[in-house]
């Protein structure tokens, strides 16, 4: 006899929220008990955000899901707009951990005259900025921490597209924590790059601007900082597209 198979759902149910995403949907094979115990609500609802009614709730379209595990399939595939379509969110299918991307309309873009915001067929935004005319570029991004998943290392990337792939190998970059009041937060200093972006499977490259950890923060009173200046090859920036800096867990 399957000793699995005398506990009841409920006590099956409460020992997979305990693990993973990952995990729970692997233990489906298990048993057919192990199986009904992995689809319900409870098990897939901590593995959500515990804000996630929140986020969802300004959503620039209505969330439809049958149950928690469909919410969270879709959120791990599918970026989700929200804030007017501002920024998106989605989940690590890693971790299941929080990301966002900040759109190119809600970066601190300097010499805005220089750019022109338009569509573009292979972005989640409505807008992006392009580069007019060649020059220096300084584009800045902020996020409150209190969005951010607690306790977790983040890496904030600049999203953009550029025929040359180290066109922005020589920029400046920064992430730092603005009115951070928690000893646990830690972030890079001023730094050159030195690196080629790299592809991502969105049809988008990225490159990465540093990496922060997002310690426990009780007055939600923080905001993470991440900028990159190029002031150099000014030839090999032409043409640059971006879609908006990213800040995604490790």
């Amino acid at each position: 006899m399957d000793t699995l198979s005398i506990l009841p759902e409920g006590c099956i149910s409460e020992i997979l929220s305990f693990t993973s995403a990952l995990d729970a949907s692997r233990s489906s094979i298990v048993s057919k008990e192990f199986k009904s115990a992995a689809e319900n609500d409870d098990v897939w609802k901590k593995f959500l955000p515990p804000d996630y009614e929140e986020i969802i709730s300004t959503s620039v379209s209505p969330v439809k899901y049958a149950t928690k595990k469909d919410l969270y399939i879709r959120l791990c595939g599918s970026p989700l707009l929200i804030n007017g379509g501002k920024m998106s969110f989605s989940l690590d299918k890693s971790n299941g951990k929080k990301c966002f991307m900040v759109g190119s309309r809600e970066l601190l873009i300097s010499w805005k005259g220089c750019w022109d915001f338009m569509s573009n067929p292979k972005s989640r935004f409505s807008e992006v900025a392009k580069l007019r005319s060649i020059g220096w570029i300084h584009i800045q991004g902020k996020i409150k921490t209190q969005m951010l998943s607690k306790n977790t290392t983040y890496a904030a990337y600049l999203v953009f597209w550029l025929d040359r792939m180290d066109g922005l190998k020589s920029s400046k970059t920064l992430v730092r924590f603005l009115n951070d009041r928690s000893k646990n937060n830690t972030s890079n200093e001023h730094f050159e790059t030195g690196k080629i972006a790299k592809m991502r499977g969105d049809g988008w490259v990225e490159i990465e601007i540093g990496k922060l950890y997002n310690g426990y923060v009780d007055d939600g009173a923080g905001e993470v900082e991440a900028w990159l200046t190029e002031v150099n090859s000014p030839h090999a920036k032409s043409g640059l597209i971006v879609e908006g800096i990213e800040f995604r867990p490790l």
